[in-house]
């Protein structure tokens, strides 16, 4: 009987290859996907999101760790297609424009993957107009912003009065997250929530759901 619960470990240490390994053979024993994403994969990403908090885990290691989480979800995407109400619920996410970092935003949209939402990764440099049109193809519970310069974070509003504009702010929770923005700014500019790391984008995405 393979040593599952290594798998969280894997993960947290970031070996892609030895955590698809696990996966696969989990698989094989029956363990269903959503319980290997719940009990191992989301665990550890947990503890690696702690470890960073505390000063005991550094970028990098969030980028292996990250890594190793979206190639065992790719193992697990298909066998979830075919299971009912597995997704939480469907984001969007994107680097507003203007800026071309994406380091974190990464991290945040594969912690949502992970613990069960539908993720869709516009990627950077993201005009407001380019989130309209995300929002009415893939209608979303929540958009999630990114910036990481002071230069474009202001950006954030202009995507907040467009989607206000075209009549669909109501339909969707706004959360911002990146260096230079913080609670206050969020509140400035009518955002409904603000995150300054991966881990509580998740408790927040997840709470703002519940409230709905």
């Amino acid at each position: 009987m393979a040593e599952f619960k290594d798998l969280k470990d894997l993960i947290v240490t970031g070996k892609l290859e030895d955590a698809k390994v696990l996966v696969n053979e989990a698989i094989a024993s029956g363990v269903t996907a959503e319980d290997i994403i719940n009990n191992y994969l989301i665990k550890g990403m947990e503890e690696i999101g702690q470890r960073f908090e505390e000063g005991k885990a550094f970028v990098p290691n969030l980028l292996l760790a990250a890594r190793a989480m979206k190639g065992c979800l790719d193992i697990l995407k298909p066998l979830l297609k075919d299971a009912s109400g597995t997704s939480l619920g469907t984001l969007v996410i994107g680097t507003v424009k203007g800026d071309l970092h994406d380091i974190g935003k990464n991290l945040v949209a594969s912690m949502l993957e992970g613990c069960g939402f539908e993720v869709i990764n516009l990627g950077v440099d993201i005009s407001d107009r380019q989130f309209v049109d995300a929002v009415k193809k893939y209608n979303p519970q929540i958009v999630c912003l990114s910036a990481l310069l002071t230069t474009t974070m202001n950006y954030m509003k202009n995507v907040i009065d467009t989607l206000a504009a075209e009549g669909l702010r109501e339909n969707v929770k706004i959360l911002i997250g990146g260096a230079p923005v913080n609670e206050e700014f969020a509140r400035q500019i009518g955002a409904d929530g603000y995150s300054a790391n991966a881990n509580g984008a998740v408790v927040l995405a997840k709470r703002i759901l519940q409230a709905c």
